[in-house]
């Protein structure tokens, strides 16, 4: 009998899935690093264009080419290490620049205050405050509902009405505090009790916007 051996496929060390980059320690390296590439390849194409293109017109392209990238799945980037961070924000730093055409070293902050720009972090923080509101109130799917526990107690207290989550024991900070079970409950539980209360997406996403821009540039 003749056997016919399928040759093996080597694994990768980093998988593709929904266009993320993913690799077994759950880094993103490989993703940041190709979202660097992708976005400042069309930055120097904007900036080409920049004097000849109003304000309006500038920040619709930086929108379509480059803030679209950074807010692509970046839920998945919570509790990524501070270095990571930094590169996606030097990312948005360069565009503010070349939308609002202030000089490499100037003083950052005033810029996205005036474009009412969320820093990389905040917007990371956004996405998952956004995906817990849901899962909350019950528009999320239920595969993202189940992953999080309300907080019961048995006392009657001022917290019971105020929708707080528990959150999970874990083990491990750097991958453990990172899963949605994890990291929802922290930001969730942080925010002001008006804001936890039932609204809709559009009205939570207003006062959600408000509460962390103060945070970024009070």
């Amino acid at each position: 009998m003749i056997v016919a051996r399928t040759p093996r496929t080597p694994r990768s060390s980093i998988v593709t899935n929904l266009g993320v980059k993913m690799d077994a320690h759950l880094t993103f390296e490989a993703h940041i690093k190709q979202l660097c590439k992708n976005s400042f390849y069309h930055l120097r194409n904007i900036a080409k264009l920049r004097p000849t293109l109003t304000l309006s017109d500038a920040e619709k392209l930086v929108h379509a080419f480059v803030s679209s990238r950074l807010d692509y799945c970046n839920a998945l980037l919570i509790g990524i290490p501070n270095k990571s961070i930094q590169k996606l924000q030097y990312i948005q730093n360069s565009a503010a620049r070349i939308l609002m055409r202030v000089r490499k070293y100037d003083h950052i902050t005033p810029i996205l205050k005036a474009l009412h720009w969320l820093p990389v972090q905040l917007r990371i923080e956004f996405k998952v405050s956004v995906l817990t509101h849901q899962c909350v109130h019950g528009t999320a799917p239920p595969y993202l509902k189940e992953l999080l526990t309300t907080h019961t107690s048995l006392r009657t207290t001022r917290s019971s009405n105020s929708y707080l989550l528990k959150p999970p024991r874990t083990k491990l900070r750097t991958m453990g505090d990172r899963a949605f079970c994890s990291a929802a409950p922290s930001l969730w539980n942080a925010l002001p009790d008006h804001m936890r209360a039932p609204q809709s997406v559009e009205a939570f996403k207003k006062g959600l916007k408000t509460h962390l821009f103060k945070r970024a540039f009070a």
